[in-house]
């Protein structure tokens, strides 16, 4: 095994082909240079030098060595400094789990604040539903979640990162638009709903159904937003999503308000594991808490 003096010696003596000069740059003699020299070469069995009374030359070996040399000492020279980052948070990685509604809005947002203020922390995405996103926290295949509540808060740490209220998205035209009014669950009484999967999508159904309870006329029942806004535009029906879901822009749809109930229900935290001991998700927090402040 080789050290990373000796690497540093081997390195200087093939920039300065020259052991006086390369130890006079190291702050040595050159005898105690030479010697590392020659432990190196026994240590990987090649002769890095061509030495004679001209002068000293690189063996093609030699030549070869040099840029793995100069490479592990780049790395060996980074990597306190990578240590430190990592321990301060400003370098590492950051896993985070999303819904697919969340990318409506608010996640390339939130990823160009973290990108701009973190450019060392590597950030992996993962779509998946609030289900799994917990479950993926608890197995550590993820650092944040980006979910819909409920969630365990024995367990998880989280920060509502907003609320929005719930749009009815209907066919463009539709006789509802020109209410002039905030739309009513009586007025929903005889269209045809397209419905949030109560599996799959069952925070947007809970919600659906406590303000709807008595509607019976469910034509399809999706998982995803983006599809149920598809059928609305194809004249399957009506939907009621999330007002992050007006930015889609699909041709052939507008979205009115729903009123009667509460005002915003949709809520979307930040979740983590109560002491997560990653460093760069505590600094990524406090991009998400200075961006919603």
């Amino acid at each position: 095994m080789y050290s990373l003096d000796q690497l540093r010696g081997f390195t200087a003596v093939a920039e300065e082909l020259h052991f006086g000069r390369a130890a006079a740059r190291l702050n040595m003699t050159q005898p105690p240079l030479s010697r590392q020299i020659q432990k190196l070469e026994k240590a990987i069995g090649v002769q890095l030098f061509d030495r004679d009374n001209r002068g000293v030359a690189l063996t093609a070996a030699g030549k070869a060595f040099l840029a793995d040399a100069r490479k592990l000492l780049e790395l060996a020279d980074a990597a306190p400094s990578l240590a430190r980052r990592i321990s301060a948070g400003s370098a590492g990685s950051v896993r985070i789990g999303f819904t697919a509604a969340s990318t409506f809005g608010l996640l390339g947002a939130l990823l160009n604040e973290i990108s701009g203020a973190l450019p060392d922390v590597d950030v992996d995405l993962k779509e998946m539903v609030t289900r799994d996103q917990t479950a993926a926290l608890i197995s550590g295949e993820i650092d944040l979640g980006l979910a819909r509540p409920p969630f365990d808060e024995e367990l998880f740490d989280s920060r509502l990162l907003y609320r929005e209220p719930i749009m009815v998205a209907v066919p463009a035209g539709h006789r509802l638009t020109r209410l002039g009014r905030e739309v009513t669950a009586k007025d929903l009484e005889g269209e045809d709903l397209i419905m949030h999967s109560p599996t799959e999508a069952r925070y947007f159904y809970d919600i659906v159904i406590s303000l709807v309870s008595s509607h019976r006329t469910f034509v399809h029942t999706v998982s995803q937003i983006l599809t149920m806004i598809f059928l609305v535009a194809a004249g399957r029906g009506l939907a009621l999503v999330p007002h992050s879901a007006t930015v889609l822009g699909i041709e052939g749809v507008d979205y009115v308000e729903l009123g009667g109930f509460e005002k915003d229900p949709v809520e979307l935290h930040a979740i983590w594991m109560r002491g997560s001991r990653n460093p760069a998700l505590h600094r990524v927090l406090d991009i998400i808490t200075e961006a919603i402040d």
